[in-house]
């Protein structure tokens, strides 16, 4: 049976699941243009009788439906705390999104997040970008060093999440996960985001590690390069 189009589908079940609501936000995949067949629905509900926020996740009218249930205070107590994450998925959800059931709430929303998305993330100082250098050399020496595939398939994973939070975080940027790590990359630099697929694409497939050493090496030189000697965590 054919589900129905996302935004009916989305307005029939706020209409039916939270009657009372001030204002809905309909985000996500189906709003860029990017569904597929196992998208989901993404709804922000802005509710001032709630006592505290909450998510909750459905199936109705033919879709799987995600629900994210905010007061007008908590959605941008939210929104700060996506920032300091550096991974802003509700400012970019309201920002993206269209409304449900319409507000004046809904704009002023809108507004905020399109700054924070704009500004862009707290800028990482000196101290974190060494630690940062520190434990991503790290990773990278047992990667060279690692003789066993399935340890060494891994290391490549926590090594591909850190030297992308590295790149952005040191220029300001966004950073993702799972499948936002790619997209992340992409809005900031095309080409790094192709170097960076394929070089982890020749590890998972030939077993070539070169390409992501000489990676993250690139990454690291402007930084000072690869940091063990003299790093010190914790020291009184």
């Amino acid at each position: 049976m054919k589900r129905p189009p996302a935004n009916e589908a989305a307005k029939k079940f706020v209409l039916e699941t939270f009657p009372t609501c001030q204002a809905a936000l309909l985000g996500g995949s189906v709003v860029r243009g990017e569904e597929t067949s196992t998208s989901d629905l993404d709804i922000v509900i802005i509710d001032g009788t709630l006592s505290s926020e909450y998510r909750e996740s459905f199936h109705s009218h033919g879709w799987p439906i995600e629900v994210f249930v905010h007061t007008s205070q908590t959605i941008r107590d939210y929104f700060q705390k996506d920032c300091q994450r550096a991974r802003p998925s509700l400012p970019r959800m309201v920002s993206e999104g269209t409304p449900i059931i319409d507000h004046p709430i809904i704009s002023n929303l809108k507004e905020e997040a399109n700054r924070l998305l704009r500004d862009g993330p707290p800028r990482w100082n000196n101290q974190t970008i060494d630690m940062k250098r520190y434990f991503l050399t790290d990773a990278l020496v047992d990667f060279i060093g690692s003789k066993e595939r399935g340890e060494s398939i891994f290391i490549a994973g926590s090594i591909g999440e850190s030297l992308h939070e590295f790149v952005l975080r040191t220029q300001g940027q966004w950073i993702g996960a799972s499948k936002w790590i790619i997209r992340a990359l992409k809005e900031y630099d095309e080409s790094f985001a192709k170097e960076y697929i394929e070089a982890f694409d020749q590890y998972y497939q030939k077993g070539n590690k070169q390409p992501i050493v000489r990676l993250v090496d690139s990454v690291l030189e402007p930084y000072g390069g690869r940091l063990f000697e003299g790093f010190s965590l914790g020291k009184k």
